[in-house]
């Protein structure tokens, strides 16, 4: 599905990431900006636990369309740390434990801020009503209209009580069909290769995505370095040594459309997408920037290789590899830094043992889907052995 470049700003920060139409501003908060903090429930817009901020406004960010607040101010839980009246709030939910599991927090703190700046003389049974959106599971409400009660009692500072800025801005409906028209326009315009050959030229210039994990590995190659480097500097023959990835066309020069299938037990995600490959012949390294997406799931990842190759005294090769990269979405789960350091050794392992056997002339056979479930207990395998044998 074609996306559009969202700008806005984010609790005082102007932020900007592609983003599908259907794609609401919870999931583009916490997986496009990683601002956790506004939970989503329901996603039907009933219990009210992703409520945050908009032009001054709370409102349902798991049914609000993110590119319907092109060029609004969004605030979120995180952005009210220097806020009066939100820490007296906050100081009110904790001395009256409105909270206990705290999913429902984040919203929660949000429809009781706009309760005391708009309401400030409501008594129980109105504050009981404006909370009628927000659901919670643990506290009875007890708590949390108390907690509310209090700090209307005790008037906050001014400041605090002033309503957050408001802009004109057009209707969400309005702002869609605008949306739709632009991404007509934009792709009758614009060949998606060329788009993405410069996102790539981009990518590969900078060395990788702001803010990536970097992961680095130096592996031993069981064949001789010149042999390897034939194998390496062959993107079809390299393919083949990668479990469940395959090309999608043939290569145009640098340029390169691929796919990659993770099956994690029943389900299967299909990474697709396209990298740049630059190869130095003399010094036997090269750079590859690359993203790709998987459809169903929505995860991308984003991110670059370089590699330099070296034969070693002992016989055979040295492969150095550095990788920067960023991954996004629901598989984003499976991005903690030691758990994939683990999940990287095994797959390299096998990648490079392939690549040596071809290397050699052997045949090799590897069409075969990573498998997530797999490499994810291995890796905790690995992680807890470790663990112990530390102890």
């Amino acid at each position: 599905m074609t996306t559009t470049h969202v700008s806005l700003t984010v609790n005082g920060r102007p932020v900007g990431a592609a983003a599908e139409p259907r794609r609401h501003l919870a999931d583009f908060l916490r997986e496009d900006l990683l601002l956790t903090g506004t939970h989503i429930g329901c996603e039907q817009g009933v219990c009210g636990a992703c409520t945050l901020f908009v032009d001054g406004r709370p409102i349902r960010s798991c049914i609000t369309p993110a590119v319907a607040c092109q060029n609004t101010e969004v605030r979120t839980v995180e952005g009210f740390d220097d806020d009066a009246l939100m820490q007296r709030l906050r100081a009110a939910f904790t001395r009256h434990h409105g909270l206990q599991c705290g999913f429902c927090t984040p919203g929660m703190l949000a429809t009781a801020y706009d309760i005391v700046r708009r309401l400030p003389d409501a008594d129980a049974a109105r504050i009981r009503r404006e909370l009628s959106g927000n659901l919670c599971r643990c506290t009875g409400y007890a708590g949390i209209v108390a907690a509310i009660e209090d700090v209307l009692a005790n008037e906050p500072p001014a400041p605090a009580v002033v309503p957050l800025p408001r802009r004109t801005r057009q209707p969400d409906n309005a702002a869609l069909q605008q949306h739709r028209y632009t991404v007509a326009s934009d792709r009758e315009a614009a060949p998606v290769q060329a788009s993405s050959r410069d996102t790539l030229e981009a990518l590969a210039q900078a060395g990788g995505p702001a803010g990536g994990v970097i992961l680095k590995r130096s592996l031993h190659l069981d064949a001789p370095a010149e042999s390897v480097w034939r194998v390496l500097s062959d993107v079809p023959a390299v393919v083949s040594c990668i479990p469940g990835a395959s090309l999608e066309g043939t290569p145009q020069g640098e340029l390169l459309q691929g796919r990659c299938i993770v099956a994690a037990g029943p389900m299967r995600a299909t990474f697709r997408g396209s990298a740049l490959l630059r190869l130095d012949p003399r010094q036997h390294s090269g750079r590859l920037a690359g993203q790709g997406r998987d459809r169903l799931t929505r995860s991308e990842l984003t991110g670059t290789l370089d590699f330099r190759l070296a034969e070693v005294a002992q016989g055979g090769a040295q492969l150095d590899l550095s990788m920067v990269y960023r991954l996004k979405g629901p598989l984003a789960q499976f991005g903690r830094p030691a758990l994939v350091e683990e999940i990287a050794d095994q797959l390299l392992a096998e990648v490079t043992t392939n690549i040596a056997q071809k290397a050699k002339g052997a045949a090799v056979t590897s069409g075969a889907p990573l498998s997530a479930l797999d490499l994810v207990a291995k890796a905790l395998t690995r992680l807890f052995s470790r663990l112990l044998r530390l102890r």
